[in-house]
């Protein structure tokens, strides 16, 4: 996956708490394996209306926020299941870097190995970065991840702390392979030094256990 160092981005606020899972991606699109396009399906049943056209109503079907890279929401984001889609969509959508008060553990954790940022902040925090986006057209935050900071288009910033381990993946681009490959060196060694099967190791003379 791409590094993230420093991203400018629109801001879209959602203004709902304990969005879950199958909200972000309802189940019936969790056919899928592959990671890419689930951002069409992203919010489904908010986005679309029932005879599925857009709902002129949701956030991110206003003209105002298309090409947000920046989502800030409610409490306990990405609560429910641990369903991998949910950070694969909010990807695919564009996103990347959501900001909240909380987020559910598993799916933060999913969101690093997609290159999402997520950034925990004080609900009153979260509440101003939200009145931005929601008051000002064109609202930007610009993130920059080694300086664990946010600036706003109108100057208003703040920083936000993250787990060291999380933030170094991001900011080398390592999802579970990339970090497996970080050790090839220690595993090559170890396949070499154990080349012998363990049956014979612990065979004795002519096949029979010592």
């Amino acid at each position: 996956m791409d590094k993230f160092t420093t991203y400018t981005a629109l801001a879209a606020p959602l203004d709902v708490a304990n969005v879950d899972t199958d909200q972000i991606v309802p189940k019936q699109f969790l056919k899928r394996v592959e990671r890419r396009g689930f951002g069409q399906v992203l919010f489904y049943h908010w986005r679309f209306l029932e005879d599925g056209s857009p709902n002129p109503e949701f956030v991110l079907n206003q003209p105002r926020y298309q090409g947000a890279g920046v989502l800030i929401a409610g409490e306990n984001f990405g609560s429910g299941s641990s369903r991998e889609h949910a950070p694969w969509a909010l990807a695919d959508y564009g996103f990347k870097t959501i900001i909240a008060p909380s987020f559910a553990d598993i799916f933060a954790g999913n969101c690093v190995s997609s290159g999402l940022l997520t950034v925990t902040l004080d609900p009153a925090t979260v509440g101003r970065w939200m009145r931005r986006a929601q008051d000002q057209e064109g609202y930007a935050i610009t993130v920059d991840l080694a300086a664990q900071t946010l600036t706003g288009s109108d100057g208003f910033s703040c920083a936000f702390d993250i787990e060291p381990f999380r933030k170094q993946q991001l900011l080398e681009g390592l999802d579970a392979i990339g970090l497996t490959l970080e050790h090839a060196a220690a595993i090559a060694a170890y396949e070499e030094a154990h080349r012998q099967p363990w049956q014979a190791a612990v065979a004795g003379p002519g096949g029979q256990e010592k």
